[in-house]
């Protein structure tokens, strides 16, 4: 099983003192248009277990799609197909 975006925070924030702050976070948010936001590292406040907060919200790791570090993909959530297969009954 791979890890989880909220690993991949923790090893880049721990490790290189500058990688958290040069990560790009692609972010699931349904208010907006195209269906995503960035937020880069350097945005990030604290690291929670189930949470990591900005200065303008506290956001829950499950909506994290993909997290890069100069231009590497650190984090790829699984695309999931989300169509509806419909089918009739016999």
């Amino acid at each position: 099983m791979g890890r989880t975006a909220r690993e991949v925070l923790n090893e880049l924030r721990w490790r290189d003192p500058s990688g958290l702050a040069v990560a790009v976070i692609l972010y699931r948010d349904r208010t907006r248009p195209e269906g995503f936001r960035t937020i880069h590292g350097s945005e990030i406040i604290e690291l929670e277990r189930r949470y990591f907060t900005t200065a303008g919200a506290r956001l829950p790791y499950y909506k994290i799609e993909r997290i890069e570090e100069a231009g590497r993909i650190r984090f790829q959530r699984g695309t999931v197909d989300r169509t509806v297969s419909r089918t009739s009954d016999p």
